[in-house]
């Protein structure tokens, strides 16, 4: 039992070491690439723009479940007035950040580990090597530069739709005061919590798309199975390790900032 603990452990450090050296070296060979700009603004389009209607739909609705939870549950102790107050730093410092996370991990983060692992399979990363081009400056440092800037983006939009559905529920179809409610919103929202909900989301976004692509680019070496069916394990371990990686980092950020 020992010993499967001890090389569980060395196994685990060693895949945390290979993970950041993977993060750090495709950060700075993006560097070195030729028409980085247009390259970014690829990934921003994919990671950004095709996310940006189901940040919205989503964002809407959880703020209409929580305005109608919030409204129900502050009704019982006469604080009906506080629910601009509720919804807005529940989104801002919480659900925000990793509902907006979670969401662009489900279609961005799939997406690239699925094509980074047909890449890899397929035998393209391999001819770019071929061709003097670092694989992981081309590939990869696109999109996690592109992470840290949609990320934050993603999530401050988020946050307004959530808001402005708490203020449809709790305003339009309830009986709380628009003005209150945006008064609240106004009076309880600090820049502290703004920012704590701008850490969450580019911690999430280096940690997620890092992972999807690692899991993608490495597909040949981290898969049970080859072709199509590693390609597969590879895009599904990427989503359920990411999700958790959400979760666990959430924790750890919250504990600090609080």
């Amino acid at each position: 039992m020992v010993r499967s603990i001890g090389r569980s452990t060395t196994q685990a450090v060693n895949e945390l070491g290979e993970f950041a050296v993977f993060f750090v070296s495709s950060l700075f060979a993006f560097g070195g690439q030729r028409k980085k700009l247009e390259k970014l603004i690829r990934a921003i389009h994919e990671m950004g723009v095709r996310c940006l209607p189901i940040i919205l739909f989503v964002g809407l609705f959880t703020g209409l479940v929580l305005g109608l939870q919030g409204y129900y549950t502050l009704v019982k102790f006469g604080s009906e007035s506080a629910l601009g107050a509720a919804v807005s730093l529940i989104l801002i410092r919480e659900l925000g950040p990793v509902l907006a996370a979670l969401m662009v991990v489900g279609q961005a983060g799939s997406a690239l580990a699925s094509e980074l692992g047909i890449q890899r399979n397929g035998e393209q990363v391999d001819a770019l090597q071929t061709m003097g081009v670092e694989p992981t400056g081309f590939l990869v440092g696109p999109r996690l530069v592109a992470a840290i800037i949609c990320f934050p983006i993603l999530t401050a939009l988020f946050d307004l739709m959530g808001i402005f559905g708490g203020y449809l529920t709790g305003s339009v179809l309830l009986n709380v005061d628009a003005g209150v409610y945006w008064t609240r919103v106004f009076e309880s929202v600090q820049p502290i919590d703004v920012a704590g909900g701008f850490i969450k989301a580019l911690v999430f976004g280096c940690i997620t798309i890092g992972i999807c692509a690692y899991r993608g680019f490495n597909t040949h070496r981290k898969s049970s199975s080859p072709g199509v069916r590693g390609v597969s394990e590879s895009a599904t371990r990427s989503v359920v390790w990411s999700s958790i990686s959400i979760l666990a980092a959430d924790y750890l950020i919250t504990s600090f900032l609080l």
